[in-house]
């Protein structure tokens, strides 16, 4: 077994609840890693119709593509890997999480977003399992089990089967442990140069000023990197059921 270096957040599941929750993390500057199997059920979709901002829609893959750059963008890391179990530490600092193929992480905190798998926590005493047919975590509003530092989020957390609902609540869950860490934050805002500080107020935390040159050089990034990746149709072929691969 390989042990690894330590993180603050662990995230379990590469959806886009999962790595909502991880941009929000990491741009705040938690260490934080997600442990990917290669499993969104968006990959399934044909054609996402209705997540804002596509007003065509988009290629679902393509879309799960970009958010997770998006994450790595904010300092994130990601690795292939299926989690085989979480478990309390013993001197109650955090978690041991394990995969199949036997890296052994320690993590403060631990965001489970794998759709309906929760058999990777079935050891760690206190999570509440809802069986409607499928598996879900009993959490509160804001994604919090009833272990200190274990959160669920998307449809884990019995959520809609929709991607924008999942990746809104996987942003809430980021934001949630961002006040559990006890950490000074107020917003992740991008404001334009002055917009606090030209009115006597300090820069919150987790805000940002620019002036006019950075913010033209962001959009022209921003544009740039949209054009790229929406140049050629997206190459992986379409995922289908795995009942229909039978």
């Amino acid at each position: 077994m390989r042990s690894t270096t330590p993180r603050a957040v662990l995230v379990v599941g590469g959806g886009v609840a999962g790595l909502s929750a991880a941009v929000f993390t990491a741009r705040h500057g938690l260490e934080t890693l997600v442990v990917d199997a290669g499993e969104s059920i968006l990959r399934r979709n044909a054609h996402l119709e209705n997540f804002p901002g596509f007003p065509a829609g988009v290629n679902a893959r393509r879309l799960l593509d970009l958010v997770g750059e998006q994450a790595e963008a904010a300092g994130c890391e990601r690795v292939e890997g299926t989690v085989v179990s979480v478990e309390a530490t013993d001197d109650g600092s955090g978690f041991a999480v394990v995969t199949e193929a036997g890296d052994r992480y320690r993590t403060e905190y631990v965001v489970a977003a794998t759709k309906n798998e929760v058999g990777y926590m079935e050891d760690v005493d206190g999570v509440g399992i809802i069986d409607r047919g499928k598996a879900f975590v009993d959490v509160d509003e804001r994604g919090r089990t009833g272990v200190e530092g274990l959160y669920a989020a998307g449809r884990l957390a019995e959520k809609p089967h929709q991607a924008i609902v999942c990746a809104g609540h996987g942003a809430e869950v980021g934001l949630a442990i961002l006040e559990d860490h006890d950490r000074p934050f107020y917003h992740d805002w991008v404001a334009p140069q002055g917009y606090f500080t030209d009115r006597g107020r300090d820069l919150p935390p987790g805000c940002e000023e620019i002036d006019d040159a950075e913010r033209d050089r962001r959009e022209s990034n921003a544009m740039s990197v949209m054009q790229d990746r929406f140049a050629e149709r997206h190459p992986d072929e379409q995922e289908t059921h795995p009942t229909l691969e039978e």
